[in-house]
């Protein structure tokens, strides 16, 4: 098992960081070994430029509620400039006080991105892994997935409205159910993996990262990838 830590007063002042995939729910362990084991273009076909990009980071964090393991979403404000009302997982750019973009800023800024959009205490998320980065083109962000565990759930809620329209947690048993899933066809012939839960559709790279975990982790089930939804062209 990796464990990691960086002191805050070896980083310039910038908070400490704990990896560790210790004392994780037994239902986790997949989820470990495909970290460590998958690549990037098992993930997706956009990855990183070998230049520029804007560095950012997104929270996967894994919780379990009433209904077993789930997983925590974000609905984006309507008004935002990139991926308006689209779901997504917590997240954002990368900024200077994260530090090291190629070291622990990843880890910094997707923790600090959750705790700004939903109010959650980071003290309770314990990060285990991170994903290959992979790219967004339309917003040109090139993106760290951080891996954590709710080990101590805390209230969460939407913080500023103009950002986050709306929190919710979603059971991995709904976003495996066939019947939940769809293929989301864009306007510019794009298609990829959708998930219609909790009222919302989910698609884009946030469902492409989910569909790849269900499929890694030996959680998915078989479902009618005929099954097409198309998306309007303002998204």
């Amino acid at each position: 098992m990796t464990r990691t830590r960086e002191d805050a007063g070896g980083a310039g002042g910038l908070p400490s960081v704990d990896v560790s995939a210790e004392g994780l729910p037994t239902w986790l362990k997949p989820v470990v070994e495909a970290a460590h084991t998958v690549a990037p273009e098992q993930l997706s076909r956009f990855l990183p430029p070998p230049e520029g990009g804007r560095q950012a980071a997104v929270l996967i964090l894994f919780g379990e509620g009433e209904r077993g393991p789930e997983l925590l979403l974000t609905e984006r404000a309507g008004t935002l400039r990139s991926h308006a009302g689209q779901p997504s997982f917590p997240g954002g750019s990368i900024d200077p006080e994260d530090g090291d973009p190629a070291a622990l800023g990843p880890l910094r800024a997707a923790l600090r991105e959750a705790r700004e959009e939903t109010g959650l205490d980071p003290a309770g998320v314990q990060v285990f892994a991170t994903l290959p980065r992979l790219y967004i083109p339309v917003s040109a962000f090139v993106v760290t997935p951080v891996l954590g565990w709710w080990r101590e759930p805390s209230p969460v809620g939407a913080v500023d409205p103009a950002e986050t329209a709306r929190v919710f947690t979603v059971p991995v048993a709904d976003l495996a159910n066939p019947a939940h899933r769809s293929t989301a066809v864009h306007p510019s012939g794009h298609e990829g993996p959708a998930f219609l839960v909790e009222s919302t559709l989910v698609w884009g790279f946030t469902a492409g990262l989910i569909d790849r975990i269900l499929h890694f982790a030996g959680w998915e089930e078989p479902w009618d990838r005929g099954r097409r939804v198309p998306l309007d062209r303002r998204a």
